[in-house]
């Protein structure tokens, strides 16, 4: 699938420019999050391109407004009635098996072994700055902004966010940015080593394509092996924390919280967290 061949489908587009593959995710109006479906056409996406893998690949959103909000935590989400009736039943089971197969889909992308750029076309929230950040570069539009948004909620990164932001921008600064869920602009973002680079506006994809044309323009296979350095130097125990991240991310959702959080983000409330000083096990 090379020289402008495109594959369409529910939620997601996948273009192969010459070398550059470009994913974008296709629901604008809902800011472009995953539902059920989204993830299945998701994982079709990957598949192709590790088939068929391209020399750089790119992922943007759909419209000038969202590059992803994240995980859909709308009652049309069948996902979501799947989580609230395993709380409900303190049956951990179910929960396991659904963040662990989200987990599998953005790991399989992040093990593409070329370069994998990040067009924040618009803002990210949620599981969307967490794709962000565990792709290898970022170009951001000025008016964007990233968010990790899941506290509010009673979740926690489950997509790699956790384990991956300290690596960019330090524990201190990641701690702030996941636990107050505060959006970080354009500019701060830059200053902090959490985005490559702010594009001009409108053009963050553009931006990322030139780049990425200039990355296939060299070596490919000298190209992946520096990459492959890269990834080692900079994330030496990044499968250790991937893999507490998912066990508390499980862990906390059976405490049955989120059920709190989403509950008022759906009723556009404050959200009443119970008290609560025991240890999520």
């Amino acid at each position: 699938m090379k020289g402008g061949a495109r594959m369409t489908g529910y939620g997601i587009t996948l273009e192969y420019d010459d070398h550059v593959a470009i994913a974008r995710f296709e629901r604008p109006d809902k800011r472009n999050v995953f539902d059920e479906v989204m993830w299945g056409e998701f994982e079709s996406v990957i598949k192709l391109l590790e088939e068929n893998t391209p020399r750089v690949v790119v992922l943007t959103g759909a419209g000038n407004d969202s590059f992803c909000a994240g995980f859909d935590v709308s009652l049309d989400n069948p996902q979501v009635a799947g989580l609230v009736e395993a709380v409900t039943h303190h049956d951990r089971a179910p929960i396991e098996r659904l963040i662990a197969h989200m987990r599998s889909i953005v790991d399989r992308l992040c093990a593409l072994p070329v370069p994998i750029i990040a067009a924040l076309n618009g803002s990210a929230y949620g599981g969307g700055a967490e794709l962000a950040v565990r792709c290898d570069m970022r170009i951001m539009d000025p008016d964007a902004v990233i968010c990790f948004s899941e506290v509010r909620l009673g979740l926690m990164p489950d997509w790699g966010g956790a384990a991956a932001l300290p690596r960019l921008v330090g524990p201190a600064r990641a701690a702030e940015m996941i636990l107050t869920a505060r959006t970080v602009t354009a500019r701060e973002a830059l200053s902090c080593g959490l985005v490559n680079r702010i594009s001009s506006p409108g053009c963050a994809l553009a931006e990322s394509v030139d780049m990425a044309r200039m990355i296939a323009a060299n070596g490919p296979r000298a190209v992946r092996s520096a990459l492959e350095v890269i990834r080692s130097t900079s994330n030496p125990s990044l499968h250790n924390a991937l893999a507490l991240e998912m066990e508390r991310a499980i862990a906390l959702i059976t405490t049955g919280e989120c059920v709190h959080g989403i509950s008022a983000f759906l009723s556009k409330t404050t959200p009443d967290f119970p008290d609560s000083t025991a240890e999520t096990t």
